[in-house]
């Protein structure tokens, strides 16, 4: 009898611990599910792809210099031309890994060839990007990317300035920095909104162009915003400073500091560039160091990205410091536009705008003719 209630203990006991084991699951399966309601929302891990497009044309007319055709006829060189065709694939596969992919639009120079002058394709951007939010804590927007993808500056740049299809901006009209190249880069914001870090190794040739050597380009970013929490004016500065160093060979520099301070205001975006350059090419060519800066504003009347706006900007670029012609003139080109912008109402990402401008391009102390060009420009984003 003393066995039999003891067998049955036994089982009670194992039914009882049976029943403590389902409940700790239970238990910590409760405390384990995070709802909206906690304040915390799963992130979406669904695979999903986006199409964009971007569209810049436009009709200019050349007053300076008259060009002489075929026939011999001295005439004002004017035409329609589109230069630049985006399409943007975007999307993700994971929400810690996305990708982009977009072709750009652009005229081909193959000499002798039948496409020589025609619109063709190239990549522009293509890239997978690994998000590092879910372990950066306060610093947001943390990722690293590889392949064809923005470098630290210039395209940041253009998000401000906002009238790429007018023309580029002054580091990359001058042929010192260009947009996108081949490479891996880092970027984080800082807590708070106090600026961001944009950092990377490159080819150093650009994404038009191979790798012609073994040298790689080490580019940074620090944008610094001094007064985040500012009112509304203060709130508008950044600071910026990038650094890119590089080689043509292996002792052959190829380095550019910039220095930029922009502000955003609903009623005015303004921004000054500064741009010191030393190039290189080879041991047997001339060392250059270049120097110049940008001033650019955009007095808006209603408000940012929808009605009338001013476009003001003024370059001033000497490529190589010291250097003169053979009557003591200074090298330098310098260039002005001015403009007005009717940026038509929209609603989420999309942007159209149109612009009427006049750009004015001196080089004074060269034999290179001014320029003065008359443009209505047309801009579509979506």
């Amino acid at each position: 009898m003393a066995h039999v209630k003891s067998r049955l203990q036994q089982r009670k006991f194992r039914s009882l611990l049976f029943l403590a084991v389902i409940n700790l699951f239970l238990i910590g399966t409760a405390f384990s599910q995070v709802t909206p309601a906690a304040g915390y929302t799963p992130p979406d891990d669904t695979p999903s792809v986006k199409l964009g497009g971007v569209f810049y044309g436009n009709y200019t007319y050349t007053s300076k210099p008259q060009i002489i055709d075929a026939e011999g006829n001295l005439v004002d060189a004017n035409s329609f031309d589109v230069t630049r065709t985006y399409i943007n694939i975007t999307g993700q596969v994971h929400h810690l890994v996305a990708f982009r992919v977009t072709p750009d639009v652009s005229r081909a120079t193959a000499s002798g060839l039948s496409i020589n002058n025609s619109l063709v394709y190239r990549i522009k951007y293509a890239y997978a990007q690994f998000n590092l939010d879910d372990w950066s804590g306060k610093w947001k927007q943390t990722w690293v990317r590889f392949g064809a993808n923005q470098t630290p500056i210039v395209d940041w740049e253009e998000g401000v300035y906002r009238y790429r299809f007018q023309g580029t901006v002054f580091i990359e009209r001058v042929g010192k920095l260009t947009s996108s190249d081949f490479g891996a880069s880092f970027h984080t914001n800082l807590p708070d909104n106090y600026g961001e870090i944009h950092t990377g190794i490159y080819n150093g040739e650009g994404y038009s162009q191979a790798e012609v050597n073994g040298r790689k380009a080490f580019q940074s970013r620090i944008t610094i915003r001094p007064l985040p929490k500012g009112n509304p004016t203060l709130r508008g500065i950044r600071l910026t400073g990038f650094y890119d160093k590089d080689n043509y060979m292996q002792n052959d520099v190829k380095n550019r500091f910039v220095f930029e301070a922009l502000f955003e205001h609903p009623h005015l975006v303004a921004g000054y560039d500064y741009l010191d350059s030393t190039d290189q090419a080879s041991r047997a060519s001339a060392y250059f160091h270049g120097r110049g800066y940008s001033i650019w504003a955009t007095p808006i009347f209603q408000e940012k990205g929808h009605g009338l706006e001013l476009l003001l900007r003024w370059d001033s670029f000497t490529p190589s410091i010291g250097a003169v012609d053979s009557n003591g003139n200074s090298r330098k080109q310098e260039m002005w536009i001015a403009g007005t912008a009717y940026w038509f109402p929209h609603v989420g990402n999309v942007a159209t705008s149109l612009l009427f401008d006049v750009e004015d391009v001196k080089f004074p102390g060269t034999s290179t003719p001014n320029q003065r060009k008359w443009a209505l420009h047309g801009n579509l984003q979506f």
